[in-house]
């Protein structure tokens, strides 16, 4: 027979670093390995490693952004200090609902990726732009009209040719669509 499922909810301390790595649904603080989402416990043999530390939910279940992925999010509102988002996409895959982000001002940045832990479904994500890949893909100015960048911290639109400061993205060739 086999043991009961554990499950486990974001936050939660699975076990020491030192028993097991931590895989998906998990990341690694202080020597611990912790869940970053609320699922099922999978521990896994390693060929002469340690065993590897997953959290998995059921297949039917809400895809949650996890720490690290790349996200496609709308811009909602934006003040001096942070930029209000709706998340889309995790990757390539759509929401079925949309989730809170929040990009802060000091986070739009080429470098110096931020470790950030995240909570479950009704959480609002803290994002960066800590990647070149990483930034505004699509903008339209004030005259409604979609910028154009021409450079990778410059936006301009082709009808007024006023210029806007954005972190702009540099989208790899297997993203663009033909």
């Amino acid at each position: 027979m086999a043991p009961p499922a554990r499950y486990c909810v974001p936050g939660e301390r699975l076990c020491s670093t030192e028993e097991a790595s931590a895989g998906s649904g998990t990341y690694a603080r202080h020597g611990s390995i912790f869940a970053s989402l609320a699922g099922c416990l999978q521990r896994c043999a390693e060929d002469g490693g340690l065993p590897v530390v997953s959290v998995v939910r059921d297949a039917e279940a809400q895809l949650l952004p996890g720490v690290g992925a790349v996200v496609t999010c709308k811009v909602c509102s934006i003040n001096s200090r942070f930029a209000k988002v709706n998340i889309l996409y995790v990757g390539a895959t759509p929401l079925k609902s949309t989730f809170r982000g929040t990009i802060r001002r000091e986070d739009i940045r080429a470098t110096e990726k931020d470790k950030i832990s995240l909570g479950d479904a009704q959480s609002n994500y803290l994002l960066s732009t800590a990647e070149n890949e990483l930034g505004v893909v699509v903008a339209r100015s004030e005259a409604g009209v979609q910028m154009v960048p021409i450079s990778w911290c410059e936006m301009q639109c082709p009808q007024t040719h006023t210029k806007d400061f954005r972190k702009v993205a540099r989208v790899q060739p297997q993203f663009l669509q033909t």
